[in-house]
C-alpha cells in the first residue's frame, strides 16, 4: 500500500517530484524475459506454486500457455488438460498424490486445486504436466499435526514487491534460507500504476506490463502474468509455500470500502466493479484459499487462521475490504471517531475470539498496515480523552504520522488492544509489511504514558523487497537524511526500538518454545538483479514479556 501522511497522498508527491523527468529521461530495460520464455511461448511459463498449508493439504497452483497466443488476459487459448502429481522425491518415484483438471479463458488458463489426504509436517514435490509440456518441480511442506510441538518454525517475510523499482533479488536470497515453513507475503505483491509513474528514484528499472494502469480484468491478469515471468520470484514460489494477503496496490492505492486514492470513477467506472476484477484475478493467480476453498469464485474473504501444531497460530487479516475512508488532513480528529473502522464489525469479533481461544505459545497476526502507534503530543489516553470531550480538535493519542494505517483508526485499534490487556492475552506477534521501512516495536497499554504503563504485544515491520523508501524519495545518500527523522520519530514514541527508513530486502521469524525472533536482511542495490544480502539486524520476544529487545545474533 502507499502510506498516507497528511499532507498531499504519495500518488501526487512521487508525480510532481519525479514521474514526467522519469518518463522522458530514464532509459527502460526491455521486457523482462526468464529462461522458460526464452526457450519456448508455451508450456508452464509462469512456474509453479503452493499455499496455505495444513496438517493434510495445501494449495498447489500452476498456468499453462497451451498456444503462443494464449497470454494472460488474452481471452485465446483452448482448454487444456492439466495433470498434478505430489511426491516424497524429486524424481516421483514415490507419488502419494495425482489428478486431473481442466483449465481454459474462463479463468485465465491458471490451475489451482487443493492437494489432500497428506501428511503433517512433510516435505513434498510436487509438478504439473500436460501433453508433452511438463513443468518445473516446487517443493512445499505441510503444517504439523494440532498436537504437535514443533522445536522450531521459520517463515519469510516480505511485501511491496514494486516490479518497476528494481529486481527481486530478495526473493532469490530468501529462497536459499534452510528451513522455511512458509513465506508470508503482507500485500502490495503488485502495483497498478503505469509504466514510468511509480519506479525507482530515477523511474523505471524495468517495465511493467501493460503499460497503462490496469483497471480491467484482462489488464489485471496480464499483470499479474507479467510479474509472475521473474525468474526470482518463481524460484522463491517453488521453494516454499507461501500465505499472502492483499493490500492496496493488488487492486489500487489507499484503497477503502468504497473507492481509492488512485481511483476516479469518472474515467475508470464503478470502484466496485474494478475491485471486484482485482479479486478475481488475485484469486486465479495466487495459491491461495479465499473464504475457505481454492475453487474459484466462491467469495473473497481473505482473512483466515491457520495453526503450525501447538507452537504458533497465524491470523492473517484484510485492512481493505471493509475498512472506512481515510480521514483527511482537515478532519484530523475524526481518527478516534468510534463509527470508523478498519477491520470491520465482524472481522474484529473473529480476530478478538480468534487471539482468545488460541492456546499457542505464539499468537501471530500478519497485518497488513502498521498497528504501533507512530504519533506526535500523545498523553494519556483517559486524559486525552477528557480534552477531546472538552472540546479538543486534536485527536486523544497524539497527531497521527499517517492515516492509512491503524493510527487512522484509533477506536478500533483501542478495542483491540484492551482486549489483550483485559483477557490477559500474552505472546501476540503482529507482522507487518506496508510502509517500506524496518520497524520493532513495543505495543503500549497507553501510549502516552509508556514506559510506565505495560506493552501488550510486540509489532515486527518488514520493509519493502523494492518500493521506494525515504532515501529513495527523497533523493537522498541512505542513513543522511533518514537519521534525523527516525530520532524524531523514536523521541515521541519510545516504544519504538528500530527503524530504517533507508533499505529494501527481507525478514525472516523464527519461532521456538522459548522465542521469537525477526532478523532483517537488507539488499545491497535493488536496482542490480545480482545485488548481494546481508543480515542487517534482530529483534526478538520472550514468552510473557511483550517486549522486543535486541538480538545480536541471526536465530538458529
Amino acid at each position: 500500500m502507499t502510506a498516507t501522511p497528511l499532507h498531499p497522498a504519495r500518488r501526487d508527491v512521487v508525480r510532481g517530484a519525479a514521474a514526467t523527468a522519469a518518463v522522458a529521461t530514464v532509459t527502460l530495460t526491455p521486457f523482462a524475459t526468464t529462461e522458460a520464455r526464452a526457450a519456448s511461448t508455451t508450456g508452464f511459463l509462469h512456474g509453479v506454486a503452493s499455499g496455505d498449508p495444513l496438517p493434510t493439504a495445501v494449495v498447489l497452483w500452476t498456468r499453462i500457455t497451451p498456444s503462443a497466443d494464449a497470454t494472460p488476459g488474452s481471452g485465446r487459448g483452448e482448454r487444456v488438460r492439466v495433470t498434478w502429481e505430489v511426491a516424497t522425491d524429486e524424481t516421483f518415484t514415490r507419488v502419494v498424490r495425482r489428478g486431473h483438471v481442466r483449465t481454459g479463458t474462463e479463468r485465465d488458463h491458471t490451475v489451482k486445486i487443493d492437494a489432500t489426504g497428506l501428511e503433517p509436517g512433510t516435505r513434498y514435490a510436487y509438478r504439473f504436466s500436460s501433453g508433452a509440456d511438463v513443468s518445473p518441480t516446487g517443493w512445499t511442506t505441510t503444517a504439523p499435526a494440532a498436537t504437535a510441538t514443533p522445536e522450531r518454525l521459520r517463515f519469510g517475510i516480505v511485501s511491496c514487491s514494486n516490479w518497476e523499482a528494481g529486481y527481486f533479488a530478495a526473493y532469490r536470497h530468501l529462497a536459499e534460507h534452510d528451513g522455511l515453513d512458509a513465506v508470508l507475503h503482507m500485500g502490495d505483491y503488485l502495483y497498478e500504476y503505469p509504466t514510468g509513474e511509480y519506479g525507482a528514484q530515477d523511474g523505471a528499472v524495468r517495465v511493467s506490463e501493460p503499460a497503462h494502469e490496469i483497471v480491467t480484468l484482462a489488464d489485471y491478469r496480464i499483470r499479474h502474468g507479467h510479474y509472475k515471468t521473474d525468474p526470482d520470484l518463481q524460484g522463491l514460489h517453488a521453494a516454499a509455500p507461501w500465505i499472502t494477503t492483499w493490500d492496496d496496490h493488488e487492486s489500487a492505492n489507499d484503497a477503502w470500502v468504497g473507492g481509492a486514492e488512485n481511483h476516479d470513477p469518472l474515467t475508470e467506472g464503478r470502484w466496485r466493479d474494478r475491485a471486484a476484477v482485482a479479486r478475481r484475478a488475485y484469486d486465479e493467480w495466487m495459491p491461495i484459499r479465499l473464504s475457505g476453498t481454492s475453487a474459484l469464485g466462491d467469495g473473497t474473504q481473505i482473512y483466515r487462521e491457520l495453526t503450525f501444531g501447538t507452537l504458533a497460530d497465524l491470523r492473517m487479516l484484510d485492512l481493505r475490504s471493509y475498512r472506512d475512508e481515510q480521514a483527511s488532513a482537515a478532519r484530523l480528529g475524526a481518527v478516534g471517531d468510534a463509527d470508523r473502522s478498519i477491520t470491520g464489525d465482524a472481522q474484529m469479533e473473529w480476530l478478538k475470539s480468534s487471539l482468545s481461544e488460541s492456546t499457542a505459545t505464539w499468537k501471530l497476526v500478519g497485518n497488513p498496515v502498521m498497528i504501533s502507534p507512530v504519533t506526535f503530543g500523545a498523553v494519556d489516553v483517559e486524559v486525552g480523552e477528557a480534552l477531546r470531550e472538552m472540546g479538543g480538535l486534536l485527536p486523544p493519542e497524539g497527531i497521527p504520522y499517517n492515516v492509512d494505517q491503524w493510527d487512522g483508526y484509533t477506536a478500533d485499534r483501542r478495542e483491540l488492544i484492551d482486549h489483550l490487556a483485559d483477557q490477559a492475552i500474552d505472546n501476540a506477534v503482529f507482522v507487518t509489511g506496508d510502509i517500506h521501512s524496518a520497524w520493532a516495536c513495543d505495543i503500549p497499554k497507553n501510549v502516552g504514558t509508556y514506559p510506565l504503563s505495560r506493552s501488550v504485544a510486540v509489532e515486527f515491520v518488514g520493509t519493502s523487497v523494492t518500493s521506494n523508501n525515504l532515501d529513495d524519495i527523497l533523493k537522498v545518500e541512505p542513513r543522511t537524511l533518514s537519521l534525523a527523522v527516525e530520532g524524531a520519530i523514536r523521541t515521541a514514541n519510545l516504544h519504538v526500538k528500530h527503524l530504517d527508513f533507508d533499505r529494501h530486502g527481507y525478514s525472516v521469524l523464527t519461532l521456538t518454545p522459548g522465542r521469537a525472533q525477526m532478523d532483517w536482511y537488507v539488499l545491497a542495490d535493488r536496482t542490480q538483479r545480482d545485488s548481494s544480502a546481508r543480515w542487517q539486524i534482530g529483534f526478538h520476544t520472550l514468552p510473557g514479556h511483550n517486549r522486543v529487545r535486541r538480538a545480536w545474533y541471526p536465530a538458529n
